[in-house]
């Protein structure tokens, strides 16, 4: 803009990427990080330039950012303290004492025979190497043999928190520039300088939001008091006392409306949320950091037998801050991003979906069955296209304790999930891919050129919904659920509901229920405005009974 300033958009200081802290706090031994660091470069390792080959020549001879890319490796410079870091944070207890667990095992020489098999022995007295001193290929045989492990299936699981942990940190993280150099090679660029015209204006909850992460107990008291709201310190209990008339716990779709509604009412609402407060002028485009502020548990929550990823926000607005779109989907026939398909088995649709995944995202979901494989398919990330099924699950599961999650997909949700994936693998195919494939572990996948409606045929009958790592067969999947509701559904009577017809428990007098949990079942779409709904009516009625 000529005669005027250009002004450049910082995101907000949680959201820039680049690491600040000075010292790590993960807590794992050295012997531990050794080991960890082995399996880091075991599964992004560096890859000799003379045997490079990427298919379309255009990499011939190869530039200094894919030479770069194919050099480097998952050990390098902070990376496993960064693995171990994000592990610890985000990860449960019980798969955090199973990871260092493996570790400590494979940091001697009889445990790392325990795992590994004989692939450890060789070389000088005492013939039995521990996985650090183990060569790069058989550290790498290692992976592929845990992966495919079907007596022991625990070590599936470890297998999965280790690949997704080391690939989704490595392609994540950024210096202070908020820049990584492995996106060279793969055509990944995000805007890192953002030109805005617009003043700084106050957040819009600015004048009623207090984050305690800067207060201290003393502090937090007077902030209180300064915003309106009456403290009573009970010494006896070692505790404040906030009076106010509601508490709501959680802003999402559902609790930012009940709050809305009732403080409009007259009430006086106080709101607990977990999680940060950004706005749109905080965030940033990068994976890492967003994941790690905006979504529960750095978007690593996943049920119990690893079969499942749970996605769902964790931030002042709940899932509308991270779902909620720019604009209106355009709603015809002419152009749209979804694909409904009918099962005539069991007549439920599926949704065909293409999902934005940058490179993180993309390679924590994506099968590694190599190294190599891995780099050479991250190099056509730019030219990758991703579908996945959406189905309206009939399943059920259970939330144990916080974090302790069950679910199990029924027939029908998998016959679904069945038909969904071979009807976007033929959308791919008559689109002109050159490749496709699923994400099943053993990277199953069909290269297209001169294929065969027959041989398209005996494909696609081996594309199905396997169970997840814990499962008996060879071959097994990771499946992602977002939306989740229904855990506390709403009930005509209490055998058919934690809740009534007004969200109140039927256990505990004046306990309400108003956001995406009450809802009867799975609704097949988009549950915001949904959710946002039922809060409406909810919280009036709740209004009301107050004032009563």
């Amino acid at each position: 803009m000529k005669g005027e300033e250009r002004m450049r958009r910082e995101p907000h200081p949680l959201l820039r990427g680049g690491r600040t802290e000075k010292s790590y706090d993960h807590g794992l031994s050295s012997y531990e990080l050794i080991s960890l660091a082995s399996i880091c470069e075991a599964f992004i390792p560096p890859i000799p330039l003379d045997s490079l080959h990427v298919n379309d020549g255009k990499y011939d001879p190869p530039n200094k950012s894919l030479e770069y890319f194919f050099l480097s490796s998952g050990s390098d410079d902070s990376v496993p303290d960064e693995v171990a870091e994000r592990m610890v944070k985000a990860c449960l207890p019980e798969a955090v004492f199973l990871v260092r667990w493996t570790l400590r095992f494979l940091s001697t020489r009889l445990g790392t025979l325990f795992l590994c098999g004989f692939i450890c022995l060789g070389g000088d007295f005492p013939f039995i190497k521990k996985y650090s001193d183990m060569s790069l290929e058989n550290r790498e045989k290692v992976l592929q043999k845990w992966s495919k492990e079907k007596e022991l299936r625990i070590f599936r699981v470890v297998f999965v928190m280790l690949k997704i942990l080391c690939l989704f940190t490595f392609f994540s993280r950024t210096d202070k520039n908020m820049h990584n150099p492995a996106w060279d090679a793969i055509g990944y660029h995000v805007d890192r300088d953002e030109n805005s015209s617009t003043p700084k204006k106050d957040r819009p909850l600015e004048k009623g939001i207090i984050e305690t992460i800067h207060e201290s107990d003393s502090t937090l008291v007077k902030s209180l008091s300064q915003k309106g709201v009456s403290v009573i310190n009970d010494p006896n209990k070692n505790f404040y006392r906030i009076e106010c008339d509601v508490v709501i716990v959680g802003s999402g779709s559902g609790g930012g409306v009940a709050a809305a509604v009732l403080a409009a009412s007259g009430k006086k609402v106080v709101v607990l949320e977990k999680g940060n407060y950004f706005v749109p002028e905080d965030y940033s485009s990068l994976e890492g950091p967003s994941m790690n502020q905006l979504y529960e548990s750095s978007g690593m929550l996943a049920t119990g037998d690893a079969k499942c990823t749970i996605i769902a926000g964790s931030t002042v607005g709940g899932g509308s801050a991270v779902n909620w779109p720019q604009r209106k989907t355009y709603e015809g026939g002419i152009i749209t991003s979804l694909h409904k398909v009918v099962s005539k088995e069991s007549g439920v649709q599926a949704i065909i979906e293409t999902p934005a995944l940058g490179p993180a995202g993309f390679v924590a979901l994506f099968p590694w069955v190599s190294g190599y494989d891995m780099k050479e398919r991250l190099v056509k990330y730019a030219r990758t296209v991703h579908l996945f099924a959406l189905v309206r699950d009939q399943g059920s599961g259970e939330v144990m304790k916080e974090c302790k999650i069950r679910y199990r997909l029924n027939d029908r949700d998998k016959e679904n999930l069945r038909t969904g994936l071979r009807q976007a693998l033929r959308i791919l195919i008559a689109a002109g891919a050159v490749e496709v494939g699923t994400h099943r572990n053993d990277g199953q996948r069909l290269k297209c050129k001169g294929i065969k409606e027959k041989e398209l045929e005996e494909f696609l009958d081996r594309v199905t919904a396997h169970g997840g790592p814990m499962s008996k067969g060879e071959n097994w999947n990771i499946y992602a659920s977002a939306h989740q509701m229904g855990s506390c559904r709403m009930g005509a009577t209490e055998e058919e509901g934690a809740v009534d017809e007004n969200g109140e428990s039927w256990e505990v007098e004046s306990l309400f229920v108003c956001d995406g949990s009450l809802l009867p079942s799975a609704v097949g779409i988009n549950p915001m405005i949904t959710i946002q709904s039922t809060a409406y009516c909810l919280s009036k009625k709740i209004a009301e009974s107050c004032t009563n």
